[in-house]
């Protein structure tokens, strides 16, 4: 089994000889969604886990799989180098590991000059030079907290009606928030590209907002949502672990 965990839920998927069998989203506070993941499978010969969550979430996560499955859970962390990709950190634990799995995902696929973009909760850019050197990142807020950021700190920026995200220009407090925030998360990868020189980097998109900065992005890139499992199937295989069996 694998699970990618973020800050509030964590996705997972069932793996058996390369062959995805099930997947689903666990959140610790829906008991369905805790039951569809203790009840995929009778036995698990691994457990592999990518988290961005707080270390008090991650040791509930794992008491929890443990129990069910009396497997100790393997936690995946950023390293000063993996298979080739180099991280630019000093202090490489405190880069994000679903931002590094990402990158190495994406290396795995295509060695060479990559730009790996992750739109999630935050939308996080990432680059990689032809060696496999991380050239830097830049980490933005999302969609969803742009917006939030609007909502609570101003006193008349309000609307109920639904609007699109879109690059036009709004015309209606609605549209001008989620056209501005389309504009602003489409315009930050195209800079971060342009600031990026020559030769021009090729460009992997994942997270849950992935196929919507595609489309914001005139259609470029390739998204790959299973980006950062990847790397986290990259990580393990250079750590000696076995591939989790169902």
């Amino acid at each position: 089994m694998q699970l990618d965990v973020g800050n509030s839920s964590a996705k997972w998927r069932l793996v058996r000889d390369g062959e995805v069998l099930v997947r689903g989203v666990y959140q610790p506070e829906d008991a369905q969604a805790r039951d569809r993941l203790l009840s995929c499978c009778e036995q698990l010969q691994g457990i592999w886990v990518a988290s961005v969550a707080c270390e008090e979430a991650e040791c509930q996560l794992a008491t929890l799989l443990q129990q069910r499955w009396h497997v100790l859970p393997w936690f995946a962390r950023s390293e000063a180098a993996t298979a080739g990709l180099v991280n630019s950190y000093v202090q490489p634990m405190h880069m994000g590991v679903d931002r590094w799995l990402a990158m190495l995902g994406a290396w795995r696929r295509s060695p060479g000059r990559l730009c790996v973009v992750d739109a999630g909760s935050a939308l996080t850019i990432d680059l990689v030079g032809m060696g496999g050197n991380h050239e830097g990142g830049y980490i933005i807020p999302g969609t969803s907290l742009m917006e939030r950021a609007l909502l609570m700190d101003t006193d008349r920026v309000r609307f109920a009606e639904e609007a699109a995200y879109d690059l036009a220009p709004g015309t209606s407090t609605a549209e001008a928030v989620r056209h501005g925030i389309a504009l602003a998360q489409a315009a930050a990868v195209t800079l971060a590209l342009q600031q990026a020189g020559e030769p021009p980097p090729r460009l992997y998109l994942c997270g849950g907002g992935a196929e919507l900065l595609q489309r914001l992005l005139g259609g470029q890139g390739e998204c790959l949502p299973d980006l950062v499992f990847e790397g986290l199937e990259a990580m393990a295989v250079e750590h000696g672990l076995a591939p989790p069996q169902a």
